[in-house]
């Protein structure tokens, strides 16, 4: 019997080995098509914008759309300047940024460093609800909360300016408390994440030499998780950029210089406002926008993509 069992003992391993090679094979079949269906999808969007929105560019002339400043597609003599809606978007971005940013990581710091389980329990929850809540809710939210204390702030700061066009709160301003308000939940689940990936090792080393916790978590934990965290700025970035339900609700979607005060348009707000009336040229120009937007967004990932890069160079080094 034992000589019997020994005979198939080789059989067995060799069928073992069979179906896991199989497998393997699959699960690496399966992996490149979804890396070239991710490859496909990305061309196509890309080749489908310069294919919508290049023909305006040299109809209208580079320039005057993206240095104009007059945005009047609908006059008898129609003009396409996008410079102030660029504009906008870009300052409106940043600014959210600002003050979204050292928000989320100070509570995904306190989440994964400082909080006991059950306040983290607590909160975390509360932080996953944000981040299900639909853009139309946070655009109503800025609406009956937002506006109405801007447009206080405004009362009281140009009350004895007769010159102030009033906007009731819908401005610039708002836009970016809604929007900072909106990248909350993605920078800090993607930055909490990153810093509980950190091993516990770098924390107890550091511990060990002498640092203070508060060292540690900025000199140790957060540089090591330096790569997570940039990577949920940028889809911060990226969600601040291309929200327009909400932004169109407090912004005030009138063209004008992005001063705190002013009734704005974003680059999203402009294609939501004016793609189901628009036609021919009109139309055309506001596939132009979105180019210009895809473009913002594809130059960002780029650039901070090349600085996460040099950055973990010098950090191996």
């Amino acid at each position: 019997m034992s000589l019997h069992r020994n005979a198939d003992q080789p059989v067995s391993i060799i069928g073992s080995h069979k179906t896991k090679s199989a497998i393997e094979i699959t699960a690496n079949i399966i992996f490149i098509v979804c890396a070239f269906v991710a490859i496909v999808a990305v061309l196509a969007i890309t080749i489908y914008m310069i294919y919508s929105g290049a023909p305006a560019l040299f109809k209208v002339g580079i320039l005057d759309i993206l240095f104009g400043t007059t945005w009047a597609p609908t006059a008898e003599d129609p003009s396409f300047g996008i410079l102030y809606i660029i504009l906008t978007s870009i300052i409106g971005t940043t600014l959210a940024i600002l003050i979204g940013v050292p928000i989320a990581l100070m509570t995904a710091i306190f989440l994964s460093e400082v909080a006991n389980s059950k306040l983290a329990n607590i909160v975390r929850p509360a932080v996953e609800l944000l981040a299900g809540i639909p853009s139309v809710i946070y655009g109503l939210l800025g609406v009956l909360v937002i506006n109405p204390a801007i447009y206080k702030l405004e009362q009281a700061i140009f009350k004895d300016d007769p010159n102030h066009q009033f906007t009731g709160g819908a401005n610039l301003l708002s836009a970016v408390l809604v929007l900072a308000i909106m990248i909350l939940p993605t920078v800090i689940n993607i930055s909490e994440t990153s810093l509980r990936a950190v091993p516990q090792q770098y924390r107890s080393s550091s511990l060990a030499l002498g640092a203070s916790k508060i060292q540690t978590i900025f000199k140790v934990t957060v540089p090591a998780a330096r790569s997570g965290i940039i990577t949920g700025i940028v889809l911060g970035i990226g969600r601040a950029l291309g929200e327009a339900m909400a932004i169109v609700f407090v912004c005030g979607n009138s063209v004008n210089l992005p001063y705190p005060f002013n009734s704005v348009r974003t680059l999203t707000t402009a294609i939501v406002s004016e793609m189901g009336y628009a036609g021919g040229l009109h139309r055309e120009v506001l596939f132009t926008i979105g180019l210009v937007l895809f473009a913002f967004i594809m130059i960002i990932n780029i650039v901070l993509s090349t600085i996460l890069k040099k950055g973990g160079a010098k950090h191996d080094k």
